[in-house]
Order: structure tokens, then sequence, then C-alpha cells
């Protein structure tokens, strides 16, 4: 931080100072207007809640900042792993290759070389390239200008063979990249635990190999990426990862090698998501607790996290994937910003299959823009000094310890998985986030809110299937997807998508703001809204009659009224009434109208739909009434 000289020039100096009390005051006040009289701290009102018993508040002061955070390149590393950061070379853009077709995988590597990706990372083995073509997919490549890192789940060991024996035969001396040993990540995938204390000792065993013979080379990857899929939180996720990176220290220690070196041996991989300052915290905190390992170990200078982020598999979309530009932007930007040595930009449809030409070119450009455009990697540390990033940093950094020490308690991170700890507890944090996804707290574009369900299908050649039996994979666009599939069914077989009518009384003024609520929640479950006949002026009176052909007319099994509590105090009784006699299986009124309520159920509304509900349950249910296979 640089200090400014006392020059006599003091901005806003004619201004008395302001307390935090003060503010607290005012707010307080503000509240009191609005009919809110908070007994404790005003500003907790404004907090917003996060995971791990975390709260993003309204304000923060230079007293909100906590824990060390160092230099760049020195420890405890929050600020970079390296004093430099991002700012000669930019961050390592590296794309991944999974489809299983050397020849039409060599075709997009050598693609993504010639236009700014920088290293590689492939799927080896049953979810990817066949081990024994390996050396076809790679052909063409400088492999000692472009590190390679490998993803071969329990096929690791034969698909490292290879690469090294790809290095030998093409007289690669200083390779660099990582040979992708995960046995922990990849026992907490597939629930396969017999056997993985030999795949670790394995593991242990390349690791010294790279160690004595190929100084360039790391043998092990920390992913964390298995906890994340599974719904974890930043804090679990990066407890998990340390409690992962402990183990395969003591198992690296066992096999003779130095800590020092077996700190060299590791390389994280950590998700980022469109959460940018918590994606941002993330990494730092990782860093930080990674670092207290490091000294615990005796080599803090050595304890620097070398960081690969990943944008997130479970905020992609499977519809609306456009959308999914926007996020992994986001995600790759806080990524470089919180100092990630390695990104990983997943393409906008990864999640319908494998990607296309067009959508790995967008993927590496967005970090292309980013770095030479934007300039995130002139900066070591944009984040840095931020005071809520600072807070938000050592809150996450305590969080996760606590859970690694929970972990290490119960045996270590291989036996918390196979004990069912960790999946107990990150299901606990996944149920409370699916509970807020489906009452569209957390709402997701283009799947909750803003729909197009006329939007053609985007159609890729399936990807091959990752390891499964262990730990779940979730995505935010789940329950949505469930229930968008079977219109789609719907659809194939009746030529139509279920339909619902909107009825809509009274002016425009009156009923605009509900019909918009109604249209959109239906249309999140695949439900295609079909609008009554429109007001005639702003005193014009409902005639349910008319109402009531229009429905017939429509071809819906159910309607929704619409209107504002006052236009429904007049008309949406007859209104109700006249639906339920045409065959209405179910009609829905927008909104909670109080004292209305028992006159209106009277009158025939069976359902009240507003901000706030289970709209996955609302969404369910009407698809069943209308008919609609499950």
């Amino acid at each position: 931080m640089t200090v400014l000289p006392d020059d006599g020039f003091a901005l806003a100096a004619e201004f008395p100072d302001a307390s935090h009390e003060q503010w607290q005051r005012l707010v307080a006040g503000v509240l009191h207007k609005a009919g809110r009289d908070i007994p404790s701290a005003a500003e907790d009102a404004l907090s917003t809640a996060l995971e791990d018993g975390l709260a993003a508040r309204p304000l923060y002061t230079a007293d909100s900042a906590r824990g060390a955070v160092g230099f760049p390149g020195f420890a405890p590393f929050v600020r970079g792993g390296t004093p430099e950061g991002a700012a000669v070379a930019g961050w390592d853009v590296r794309q991944r290759h999974q489809r299983p077709d050397p020849l039409r995988t060599r075709e997009a590597v050598l693609a993504d070389l010639e236009n700014g990706a920088t290293s590689l990372w492939l799927s080896v083995g049953a979810s990817g390239i066949p081990v024994d073509a390996l050396g076809t997919a790679l052909e063409g490549v400088y492999l000692d200008l472009a590190p390679v890192v490998l993803d071969a789940g329990d096929a690791f060991e034969p698909a490292a063979r290879e690469l090294l024996r790809i290095h030998r035969e093409r007289g690669i001396e200083d390779a660099r990249g990582n040979l992708g040993a995960d046995p922990i990540g990849h026992a907490a995938r597939t629930g396969a635990y017999e056997g993985t204390e030999g795949r670790i000792a394995a593991a242990a065993g390349l690791a010294r190999l790279c160690h004595d013979s190929h100084p360039g080379l790391r043998a092990l990857t920390v992913d964390a990426l298995p906890y994340h899929e599974a719904g974890a939180s930043a804090a679990q996720e990066v407890g998990c990862s340390l409690a992962t990176g402990v183990a395969l220290l003591r198992a690296l220690s066992a096999a003779g090698l130095p800590i020092g070196a077996a700190l060299r041996q590791l390389e994280f991989r950590y998700a980022a998501t469109a959460d940018q300052f918590l994606t941002i915290a993330k990494l730092r905190a990782a860093r930080r607790a990674w670092a207290r390992i490091a000294e615990a170990c005796g080599e803090a200078a050595g304890g620097a996290q070398l960081q690969h982020a990943v944008t997130s598999p479970v905020m992609m979309t499977r519809r609306d994937p456009w959308v999914n530009m926007l996020r992994t932007t986001v995600a790759s930007l806080a990524a470089g910003a919180a100092g990630a040595d390695a990104v990983t930009v997943l393409p906008f449809d990864d999640a319908i299959g494998l990607p296309d030409d067009f959508s790995r070119r967008i993927a590496r450009n967005t970090s292309a823009i980013l770095l030479e455009e934007s300039h995130i990697g002139r900066v070591v540390d944009p984040a840095g000094g931020s005071w809520y990033v600072e807070r938000l940093t050592d809150e996450l950094a305590h969080a996760a310890w606590e859970w690694f020490q929970e972990i290490e308690g119960a045996g270590g991170q291989l036996a918390a998985v196979r004990a069912g700890l960790v999946a107990d507890r990150i299901g606990a944090v996944w149920a409370a986030r699916r509970e807020n996804l489906a009452r569209r707290r957390e709402p997701v574009t283009g799947v909750s809110e803003f729909p197009l369900l006329d939007q053609a299908p985007v159609e890729r050649d399936p990807a091959p299937a990752g390891p499964s039996g262990g730990l779940p994979r979730v995505r935010r666009d789940a329950e949505y997807e469930a229930l968008r599939a079977r219109s789609d069914a719907h659809l194939a077989v009746a030529g139509a998508r279920p339909r619902v009518f909107v009825a809509a009384l009274g002016p425009a003024s009156a009923h605009t703001a509900r019909v918009a609520f109604a249209a959109n929640l239906f249309q999140a479950g695949g439900i295609q809204p079909v609008h009554g006949p429109a007001a005639a002026g702003p005193s014009s009176v409902a005639d349910p009659s008319s109402f009531a052909a229009a429905f017939l007319a429509s071809g819906a099994a159910v309607a929704c009224v619409c209107s504002s509590d006052a236009v429904y105090a007049e008309q949406a009784g007859p209104v109700a009434e006249a639906l339920k006699a045409a065959g209405a299986r179910r009609v829905y009124l927008a909104g909670r109208p109080g004292e209305l309520r028992e006159s209106l159920v009277r009158a025939g509304v069976d359902e009240f739909i507003a901000l706030g509900d289970d709209a996955v349950a609302v969404l369910t249910s009407a698809l069943d009434r209308i008919g609609v296979a499950r």
C-alpha cells in the first residue's frame, strides 16, 4: 500500500469524521420509518446470509479486515503464490479435452494451442481418450512448450507411464505438467474404496519418479471438484482439499520424499463460480490455510499452492446454454483476480455434450479477452485491500480449517468419505441450497427465470460418462430440467406443450405485474401460458362467460387468475366460478389476497401462487393436474 506524503491536501478534510455507530443509528432511523424496528445492530437486517454460517454485511471498514495477508509470493501466500502473479505472462489458459476419438481430439488440441491455449487438460481412459491412443492425440504438439495435465481416474498409472514414454520417444527432457494421480478424489467419486491405499502408494511412486527424473512434472492432483460437484460449500470444498493434501503428504513422506519435495508434487484444483467475491475469497483462503499446514510441517517457504481453477460445472445449464458464456466469464475473471495459476473455462455447451469448434473458441477467448483487453493479470491481487474481500477470506479460511480439523478427527479424508461423513455434511448444505433454488431465491436465468420455451435445443455429441457411484453430481438446473423434459415429451406426443390459461382482470396497470409473474413461473416448468381476452379499458369489468369461452378454446387444462387485490375483490370470484364450470382442473390465483382468501376458495380458486413459493412443487403438481406423464 502506497503512503502519500503529507502535503496539506486531504480529501473531505472540511467534513467531520463519521463513526460506525453514527452510521448504525442513521440506518436504524431509516428502518424505523419503514416500519421495521430492529432490536440488535441495524446492519444485521441488511446483511445477506451466505453458506458456512457467513454473512455479507452492508458496510465494511478498516477494522473489518482480519488475519495476516503478507506480500505476494511470500507466506502465507494470501496475495498469490509468486511475487509477479500473472503480470508477466498471464495465467495458464488450460483447455480440457475428453473426446474419445484421438484424431478429432488432435485436431481440437492443435486448434486450441494455435489460438491462445497454453496447456492441455486431457481426460484419459474410460472417460476420454484411450490410453494407447494418447500418442495419436498429441501428435504434432510441442510437448516442451505445451504442458499436459492428465485426468485418468483409476487408470492414472498406465496413463502416466504412456505420457512419460511419449516424452522419451520425442526427446523431451524438460517436460512440464501433471500426471494427474488423484486416488482419493476418484474413490470419492466412485465409492470404490477397496484398493485405494494401494493406489495412493502407486501415486507416491510416480511422485518419487518425477522428483528424481522429471523435475518439471508433478504427479498428484488434489481435486476438489468431486466435492464441489456434490454440492459442497466453499469452506467444505477447501477443507476437503486440505485433508486430501495432508493425506497425500503423509504418503509421500512415507515413500521417502522430503516434505519440501512432497509439497512440490501437488497441484490443487478448485471450482470458480459466478459468485465472484466468494470465488476470490475461496482461492485466497485456500492458499492461506495450506500455507499454515506447510508451516506446521516445517516448510513455510514452500507452502505456495499451485492452483488450477475450473469454471463450475454445477452452475452450467442445459436450457438457454448461451447464458453460460456470461457465467463462465464472471467465474474466470474471479479466478484470475484471485491469483489462480491456471484457469479452465468450460465451453458453454459443456452440460449438453462434447463441445464444438465454436464453443471451444469462445471458452479460450474468454481468458484471452480478460488478459489482453481487460488486463486482469496486470495487477497482482487486485482484490487485495478490499475490506470485504479480506474479511471474507479470513472467515472462509477459519470455516475451512474447522471442517478440515473435523475430517482429521474422523481419521482423515479417505476415512471420512468412506464413513459417509463428507457426503452427509455436503448433502445438508445442498438440501438448503435446493430449497433456495426451488423457491427461486437463487434464480437461474433462462431456467427458473425468463425461460424461452420456443428456443431450439442445442444438439451436441454425447460426452463419455464420468465416474460415478460415490458422491452425487448435482446441478442448479436439475429439478427444472426434469420439468422441462416432461414438457418436451408431451410436446413430442401431443404436438403442443401443456398449457395454462391466464385470465388477466381489470386494466393493464392492475394485472401486468402478476401476469408477467405467472407466465414466468409456468414457463419455468415448460407450461405454455395462453392469455385470455384483454380488458377493454380502465373501467372494464370482466365478463365471466367470455373467459370461460376463451378457456375452452385455449386447449388448456388449468387456469390462473391475475390482477390486483382491489380487482380481485370485485371480479375474481365470478371468473373463478366460470373457469371451474368450463372444466378447469385447477384454478390458480397470483398473489396472497389476505382477507379475500376464504371467499375466493369458495368461488373455486384452488391454489394461491406468489413470490417465495416452492416453484418446483407448484409446477410438478400443475403438470400432474394437466396429465403430463412423469
